[in-house]
């Protein structure tokens, strides 16, 4: 399987250094995850070629090494394409002429072409307006453009949303899957909020400061217990859904996960599609019975199948649902006083309003 190879010792400023031995795979979305000042843009910047680790580092996608011992291929040679915070249009160019410029110094073979960015990238109307005329938003859709028509093996994009709205933001999500959907691109995305990842990653690489702490599937990563993901305050369960119909007299729409139902607001998609769902654990409550009269509409049936180890008054409890897993942060005395087991079979109540995501079509 193709993969993105990382050994690298980078020295950084005031003591710190991006120590990695790792592979990522060579496909989808990698997020790069975590706190400022863990090496995110470090590690971004290595890959690029705009930033030199020691002389035994290597970096190298497949068989092309870009970084080796006697080796270091300068960044112009890397065919990366490289999306930053801010756009860096060339101001004196129009959108049209900002994506030509990638397509006119591309090495061939040009694999990506304006027919497929364009649309892709919601561009079309855009192409005759000056740089200086666009939205922050609109600036950013350019950018990852004239990157991608670069014709790139690899595309690295550093927190690119940090700076917009959230219609912006949005727009841009979308995008990008349709884009790593179609092209079937490897990217490497930075980000900080943890909801943007969630909705675009297929894969998580965790880093502290400077360390690797952890890297793995996403949906995987996002429902352990022994991860740095599930003790922040917005720690939260990915699963897999499938719409199964639209109730238009609520403005529902009734998902299926493992087989059980959930309801959550009216979603524009087909049934059939699969969809990501994000349920945070503050959002999950746990019961021995199914409440009879209850305005919760999401109750499911669940096994508890893991229980944090701690003397804090709240605990994590890891459910399965199926193949897949829910977390839910409660008190320690509900624990106590529900007399609480692994393997026991109990419900999970969700809130419906923390179920509502935009998701791509591949989960």
């Amino acid at each position: 399987m193709s993969a993105l190879k990382l050994s690298l010792h980078c020295q950084g400023d005031d003591g710190f250094a991006l120590q990695l031995d790792c592979q990522l795979p060579a496909h989808g979305i990698t997020a790069v995850y975590g706190p400022s000042g863990s090496g995110k843009s470090t590690l971004l910047d290595c890959i690029a070629g705009l930033r030199s680790p020691q002389p035994d580092s290597v970096i190298g996608l497949d068989d092309e090494i870009w970084q080796a011992p006697g080796v270091t291929v300068p960044s112009w040679k890397r065919r990366i394409g490289y999306v930053f915070q801010d756009a860096r249009l060339f101001p004196h160019l129009n959108v049209q002429q900002n994506l030509d410029y990638a397509m006119a110094r591309r090495a061939p073979p040009g694999t990506i072409d304006l027919d497929q960015v364009v649309p892709q990238l919601e561009l079309d109307d855009l192409l005759s307006r000056a740089v200086d005329t666009l939205s922050a938003g609109q600036k950013q859709r350019v950018a990852i453009g004239r990157a991608l028509l670069s014709s790139p093996q690899l595309l690295l994009l550093d927190e690119p949303l940090a700076n917009l709205d959230h219609a912006a933001r949005q727009q841009c999500v979308r995008c990008l899957q349709r884009l790593s959907d179609e092209l079937q691109l490897p990217m490497l995305y930075v980000s900080h909020d943890i909801e943007e990842v969630s909705q675009l990653a297929d894969h998580l690489l965790l880093l502290d400061r400077g360390q690797l702490v952890e890297q793995g599937s996403l949906l995987e990563l996002c429902s352990r217990l022994d991860t740095r993901l599930s003790h922040e305050e917005q720690a939260a369960a990915i699963l897999t859904a499938s719409v199964m119909q639209h109730d238009s007299a609520f403005d529902l729409t009734q998902l299926a996960v493992d087989g059980q139902p959930l309801w959550v607001n009216h979603l524009p998609y087909s049934p059939g599609q699969i969809r990501r769902v994000r349920i945070p654990a503050r959002d999950v409550s746990v019961c021995r019975a199914r409440p009879q009269d209850s305005s919760i509409l999401n109750i499911l049936p669940v096994t508890l199948s893991e229980i944090e180890d701690t003397d804090s008054a709240r605990v994590l409890l890891r459910l399965s649902l199926g193949s897949q897993f829910l977390l839910a942060r409660i008190t320690r005395k509900s624990v106590v006083e529900l007399k609480l087991q692994i393997g026991d079979p109990i419900y999970a109540q969700i809130k419906s309003a923390a179920l509502l995501m935009e998701a791509s079509d591949q989960a």
